[in-house]
């Protein structure tokens, strides 16, 4: 066990087990410890809670068919198609509750957008915070519903591959346009027409 501090505030962290997870983000929830839940409970160690898929799943022709959103706590997804579903493996998904007292690698996780393929490594863990509310930690692939969250205290996050997406290229290809057009206009020579009479 160990403490860590975030803002003034200790929590004790009981690590279990070492951890390494790589996959896409098919969702996400950003916390910024004022909502409710997290304000009256005092949890400002957590920084995000991020929906994370792997292996057949992740690269399925189906995949566009499912839905992805996170709750407070939760990660959900469904879909209409039974062949989606049929490729849905519910063992290469999880939800996990991101804590650190880091501020890089807070940074770090708040950058983190749907579709991009992350790896992270550190310990699945427990925490009380100060006010004494514990959250606790999935340790098996098995389980479903409250309570199958992996809790992980980060020590290390990668973004190892952001997707092109097709509305932000159009986005800096627009602007780039812009900035060599008013370049372009400002850099030629100004041309007076005069006036017969």
């Amino acid at each position: 066990e160990f403490v860590a501090n975030w803002r003034g505030k200790d929590y004790r962290v009981q690590p279990e087990y070492n951890y390494e997870l790589t996959g896409m983000v098919v969702s996400l929830r950003q916390h910024d410890g004022n909502s409710r839940m997290h304000s009256r409970s005092q949890d400002h160690l957590n920084v995000a809670d991020l929906c994370v898929i792997w292996g057949d799943t992740a690269v399925a022709p189906t995949l566009s068919q499912v839905s992805f959103w996170n709750g407070i706590f939760t990660c959900n997804y469904k879909t209409s198609s039974h062949e989606a579903w049929r490729a849905f493996n519910e063992s290469e998904i999880s939800n996990n509750h991101l804590i650190s007292d880091d501020p890089i690698l807070r940074d770090l996780i708040r950058d983190v957008r749907v579709g991009d393929q992350i790896r992270l490594r550190g310990q699945l863990a427990s925490y009380v915070s100060p006010s004494g509310s514990k959250r606790g930690t999935s340790v098996t692939r098995d389980d479903r519903g409250n309570g199958a969250c992996e809790t992980i205290y980060v020590r290390d996050f990668f973004i190892e591959n952001r997707p092109s997406n097709p509305w932000r290229l159009g986005f800096w290809v627009s602007l780039a346009l812009l900035v060599l057009f008013c370049a372009t206009y400002l850099m030629s020579p100004h041309k007076v027409r005069g006036r017969q009479i």
